[in-house]
């Protein structure tokens, strides 16, 4: 006996829906959000039971911990141009030697906002820089993706573990995707970025010279202005 079609399809859950598309940003919202969230992937991954794998991607934490003041106060100045509330507290410990944590944490019921917006920074920065160029791009598109690749380097140099040499300047970091934004952020500046897989952690890292000074001026820079047109 076959089985009547109807009670067939009546026994099977509905379809799954499409993920709702993130809203979209305008390029200085896109900055300031990929840098919030390239801030965040600087830092290592919170601690968890089990091996610790390098490259894995942070969760995105309510509760942000820097060891360096100008990290902290960065990330603070990106949050609350994107409307997002966050309280700064500083804590002192060590005995002998003397260190200050510094802690952002955003309010309850600004957490959903947070999310959703160093998400939607991250996924359409990463895009923008690791996309290859596109044909027929607008200036203003093109330009924009040097600052998007500039806001990165930035993020890298403030949180990320400094690695000075006398002929480099690197920084190391546990988190894959963004030493591969770092790469090709690099090569958008026109500076070739050499990247180097280390225990826990990857170093990229550019020449002394032309190229260290070149990174450091971009960095240096930010964009206040929007693009016409």
């Amino acid at each position: 006996m076959v089985a009547e079609p109807i009670l067939i399809d009546q026994n099977r859950p509905p379809p799954a829906l499409p993920p709702s598309p993130l809203p979209l940003l305008d390029w200085t919202t896109l900055a300031d959000a990929f840098e919030a969230a390239c801030l965040l992937r600087c830092m290592p991954p919170p601690a968890a039971p089990g091996p610790r794998h390098a490259g894995r991607q942070p969760v995105r934490p309510t509760t942000i911990e820097f060891n360096r003041e100008e990290a902290a106060r960065r990330t603070r100045q990106l949050l609350d141009r994107l409307d997002i509330p966050v309280r700064h507290e500083l804590a002192v410990g060590g005995l002998r030697r003397r260190y200050e944590l510094h802690r952002l944490q955003v309010p309850r019921e600004h957490r959903p906002a947070y999310a959703a917006m160093v998400e939607n920074g991250w996924r359409r920065g990463r895009r923008e820089l690791l996309g290859g160029p596109v044909p027929g791009a607008s200036t203003a598109r093109r330009l924009w993706r040097t600052r998007l690749a500039a806001a990165a380097w930035r993020a890298a140099l403030l949180a990320g573990g400094r690695h000075v040499r006398r002929h480099i300047l690197g920084v190391r970091i546990t988190d894959r995707e963004l030493a591969a934004v770092l790469v090709r952020g690099a090569a958008l500046l026109d500076v070739p970025a050499e990247l180097r897989a280390g225990t826990g952690c990857f170093l990229v890292s550019v020449a002394q010279g032309p190229d260290r000074d070149r990174i450091l001026r971009h960095a240096a820079e930010e964009a206040v202005h929007r693009p016409v047109g």
